[in-house]
């Protein structure tokens, strides 16, 4: 019997795996691998980084202005949280969608109908009051200083007093019918497993109708999309932007090629002076403390005044007549002045230095009470207006 020849298939696919190759020199060889298997960019994580959640006191209250939350214990029904946060724990159910008997998840969030007593230091928490977004909280700050006429010297005045905890608050989502801890993370752009660890869910990421979850917030702000691209980084075949050429820096030589005659204005029409900045009015109810740009304008329950940028060292006024209910510290050691006003209206100074007031004095508009602070960064003053201890938009004021 004659053996079968075979041809050896070890050379043919060499030499088919080379002119693959040499097909492929005409075009460029600029192969982005970087999306096999996941890809290896960690952009995407470092967009989505959250914050961890903040503790809870020994309740399990997390307070924020505009809502509290309980944070269940392992071993833990409805009826624990109920007790522990004074409660009725139908109450409780009902705003939840859960029964009374059915076993909490360690971590569980559970949201409150209505507001109990804040986190202090007496019930385990590190600061005092709900967590704000600025490190002001008028509430705190004032406290029963208000109250109290007597002066007291700038160096006298207390700096002992529980500051409030700080941090952004979450959005709060209830969950409706057909939806999963996935695409509410998807409708939100944060990483489900961040969702889960914010709220406490199970390794099914299960959650359920009428359930009440906390939205993580980010770690940072994100980048601005609209900013100039760092030159230096740029995307796969894309290019390197050119440079600008050294003769940009200047400006373009004057068209001498034709001289029209200044227009002659209209005698009838009076001209504006415009060669001298005009004074700031002065027609609203308040001034603006230093006179600068508005940074970041008033957003209730992420920003409750407003930053007004101006040089360091810019003399900062007391924003309408009134007296000086409270100087104190924030945790930085930096002074803040809060000025009680007619109508049960507060003023607060924040981010500033050389205080020149002392609690009890009576100041009118415009009189400088402090200087801005100089920072590494930005100086700014923060400034709020608070009807009674609720923050209300300046910007009204003003006009």
């Amino acid at each position: 019997m004659i053996p079968t020849l075979q041809r050896p298939r070890g050379p043919l696919m060499i030499a088919t795996c080379g002119l693959l190759v040499l097909a492929a020199c005409e075009e460029p060889l600029d192969f982005d691998l970087r999306g096999l298997g996941g890809g290896f960019t960690t952009a995407e994580a470092a967009q989505n980084a959250t914050a961890d959640r903040p503790e809870p006191d020994d309740r399990g209250v997390i307070s924020y202005p505009n809502y509290q939350v309980a944070v269940a214990k392992r071993g833990d029904t409805l009826q624990d949280v109920a007790t522990r946060v004074g409660l009725p724990v139908a109450e409780l159910a009902s705003f939840n969608g859960v029964e009374t008997d059915v076993p909490l998840r360690n971590g569980e969030i559970i949201a409150l109908p209505r507001r109990v007593s804040e986190p202090s230091p007496s019930t385990g928490a590190i600061g005092t009051g709900p967590i704000q977004s600025s490190s002001v909280d008028v509430t705190t700050l004032a406290g029963n200083a208000i109250d109290n006429a007597s002066p007291t010297p700038i160096a006298s005045a207390p700096a002992t007093t529980p500051l409030p905890q700080t941090g952004q608050e979450p959005i709060r989502h209830r969950v409706e019918r057909g939806e999963t801890a996935f695409t509410i993370a998807r409708l939100y752009q944060v990483p489900a497993k961040s969702l889960a660890e914010w709220n406490g869910l199970g390794a099914d990421f299960a959650v359920r109708e009428g359930q009440y979850l906390l939205i993580p917030v980010a770690r940072a702000a994100a980048p601005d999309r609209g900013a100039a691209v760092d030159n230096s980084t740029t995307a796969p075949g894309t290019g390197t932007p050119t440079p600008l050429p050294p003769s940009s820096a200047k400006p373009l030589p004057e068209d001498d090629t034709a001289n029209p005659p200044a227009a002659t204005p209209d005698p009838e029409k009076p001209v504006a002076d415009v060669g001298q900045t005009s004074a700031p009015t002065q027609s609203g109810e308040m001034s603006l403390p230093v006179p600068g740009t508005i940074i970041r304008d008033y957003a209730k329950g992420r920003n409750e005044g407003i930053d007004i940028q101006a040089a360091p060292g810019t003399a900062v006024s007391a924003a309408a007549g009134g007296t000086v209910a409270a100087i104190t510290e924030s945790a930085e050691g930096v002074p803040i002045i809060v000025v009680r006003h007619p109508d049960n209206l507060l003023t607060v100074y924040a981010n500033v230095t050389d205080v020149t007031v002392a609690k009890g004095d009576t100041v009118s508009r415009g009189q400088s009470i402090a200087k801005l602070r100089d920072t590494s960064d930005t100086a700014y003053v923060h400034f709020e207006v608070r009807d009674g201890f609720d923050s209300v938009n300046p910007n009204p004021f003003f006009e």
